[in-house]
Order: C-alpha cells, then sequence, then structure tokens
C-alpha cells in the first residue's frame, strides 16, 4: 500500500514540476533568468524519494542555471533562502561530468561561496534527508 501512495505521490509532483517548467520557459521567453531560477528553486528538492521527481526536477534547475548569463547580478536578486538549495544542485551539476554545466556550475559555486560562506558548501553536503 505504501508504495502505491508513493506513486501516487510521485504523478502529482511530476504534475506539479512540469507545471514548474512550463512556467520557467515563459520566464525565460520574457529574458528573466533570475526569476526563472527562483521558480526553479522553490519547492526544491521535492519530498519523495523516488529518483524521477529528482530527476525530472533537476532537468527544470538545469536549465534555469544555465540560461545565467551574469552570474554577478544573480545574486544581487536572488534571496539568502535559495542559497544551500542551490548549492546542492550544483554539486548535482558537477556530478554529470558534462564540460558546459561543470563551467556554469563551477562560475556559479565560486560567486555564491564568496557571497554565502562555507557553511553553505557544509549545509549542502551534510544535509542527507533533502536529496536533490
Amino acid at each position: 500500500m505504501a508504495e502505491f501512495e508513493e506513486a501516487d505521490n510521485a504523478e502529482a509532483i511530476i504534475t506539479r514540476i512540469e507545471h514548474k517548467s512550463r512556467k520557467i520557459e515563459s520566464l525565460l521567453k520574457q529574458y528573466k533568468p533570475v526569476e526563472a531560477l527562483k521558480t526553479a528553486l522553490e519547492g526544491s528538492p521535492p519530498n519523495t524519494k523516488d529518483e524521477r521527481c529528482k530527476s525530472a526536477n533537476w532537468i527544470v534547475v538545469h536549465r534555469a542555471i544555465m540560461a545565467i548569463k551574469d552570474v554577478d547580478s544573480l545574486f544581487s536578486s536572488l534571496d539568502p533562502e535559495y542559497y544551500d538549495v542551490l548549492m546542492k544542485y550544483l554539486y548535482r551539476g558537477l556530478s554529470t561530468g558534462d564540460r558546459p554545466t561543470c563551467d556554469q556550475c563551477l562560475r556559479i559555486h565560486e560567486k555564491l561561496t564568496e557571497r554565502a560562506g562555507l557553511g553553505c558548501i557544509l549545509r549542502s553536503l551534510a544535509d542527507k534527508v533533502n536529496t536533490v
């Protein structure tokens, strides 16, 4: 029974992620990459162990991360409440081994570490409950 409930929950989460993805695409078409990133990070990571949900959400966050052109202005607009979850997604991006993704994640990681400090890195690595 619990597996069935998790599957129903996963479908609901996937539906929310699809809606979020459409909103992000709209923001990117309006040249609002920071707003797109905020939208991508809201409600992240999904509260599930289902890897389909985590992967679907990563795709959405990745799209927003890759659209950021001006990393310096990103942090003048991004609220500190997003720093820890963004750091988690940066590490997920680095784990892909994809060169453009890694380059972008490293650029953002450098500025995020300057802004949020080493505690942000430690919190993102130590949190084993809210995995991305």
